[in-house]
């Protein structure tokens, strides 16, 4: 399907109705506000500012979603008071997302608007991200997964209609460790680390992770620190906020383009044709049949953890340890399309 396709599919689910949005200034909120703008009766974008963001983040946002012309109100909480989330274990992204679609649509039905949207894309599922339960819990509709827009296509569409979105529209929280505490302190030092390095760089997306009392740098181009008096003043600064150690990752942040499905040649039948993909996650086999009963003939063995739906006379196998097989499919294209339909029905274990 065309990206022309896929925009007109996810205006669809907005036209002509009252829309909040989860905003957050980023390419797909954004794409969002501007796509609801054209096609909804009437849209708020309702910004929540947790106190856990880069510090430009309220004034880059309300940047970004003034030149659309939608109004916006910003939630204010924050999660440095919340014993829960600070605890930092493997739930953290799912009760940061909670709290904060809650609270959202909370401030949405007090305004009347029914319907409620996030940027979610189809990419995103393809990631290990817990919070996107929460979206399924606070029944947030996600136009951008719908439509199976994938994040390069996000990106491609602003720019080449010179829509201008965020770039620092991460929670600092993620910078630091699972299992370890979230503290003031830690959110302070990482918030000036890199504050610091976008000052010295003048790059937009950058990442220092603490890890154990060391700080982790990771940028779109390292080329820009490898200067020794950079370096110098970076170990210098970084030591008078309590940085034991300053580390370099090589990796750049610039991110390969995850394929929705992969061609996986069939052992036993040589022209059989097979595609699939493995999540970095685990599958609730129960709940994820329930939902794919919206699909068409569903089979489910929860002992066995393994799900399959028959779709058109295609067939799509999910296993627990969330590897996806789809068979009878004629090409890549034909596999995609179908796998499109079958993950945003997935339910990830928490």
């Amino acid at each position: 399907m065309e990206l022309s396709q896929k925009i007109e599919k996810a205006k669809k689910i907005m036209e002509g109705k009252d829309v909040a949005i989860a905003f957050s200034g980023g390419a797909d909120s954004t794409l969002i506000a501007y796509m609801a703008k054209k096609v909804a009766n009437n849209a708020l974008a309702i910004i929540f500012d947790n106190g856990l963001m880069p510090s430009k983040f309220l004034n880059d946002t309300q940047k970004v979603i003034t030149p659309i012309e939608i109004k916006y109100e910003i939630i204010t909480n924050d999660f440095l008071k919340n014993e829960k989330f600070i605890k930092n274990d493997s739930k953290r992204c799912f009760i940061c997302k909670n709290i904060m679609y809650s609270k959202i649509k909370e401030l949405a039905t007090e305004h009347g608007f029914k319907t409620i949207v996030d940027g979610t894309n189809i990419s995103d599922l393809l990631e290990d991200r817990p919070g996107i339960m929460a979206n399924y819990k606070n029944k947030i509709l996600s136009p951008l997964t719908k439509a199976g827009i994938e994040k390069e296509e996000v990106l491609d569409y602003l720019t080449k209609n010179n829509i201008n979105y965020s770039t620092g529209t991460t929670c600092l929280a993620t910078r630091i460790k699972t299992g370890t505490k979230i503290t003031p302190k830690k959110i302070n030092r990482i918030n000036y680390a890199e504050d610091l390095l976008k000052n010295l760089t003048k790059s937009e997306i950058v990442r220092v992770r603490d890890i154990s009392n060391t700080a982790q740098i990771e940028i779109e181009d390292i080329n820009l620190l490898l200067n020794k008096n950079i370096l110098q003043l970076i170990e210098s600064e970084f030591k008078a906020v309590n940085f034991e150690k300053t580390t370099l990752t090589i990796d750049t942040l610039a991110k390969t383009k995850k394929d929705i499905v992969i061609y996986k040649p069939c052992k036993d039948e040589a022209n059989k044709i097979m595609f699939e993909n493995e999540l970095p996650y685990e599958i609730d086999i129960k709940k994820t049949c329930s939902e794919l009963e919206n699909l068409g003939k569903v089979k489910c063995s929860e002992e066995m953890g393994v799900g399959m739906v028959d779709i058109a006379g295609k067939n799509v196998t999910l296993f627990k340890n969330g590897k996806i097989v789809a068979r009878k499919v004629q090409n890549k294209e034909d596999a995609q399309t179908i796998l499109i339909e079958v993950l945003p029905l997935i339910r990830r274990t928490l």
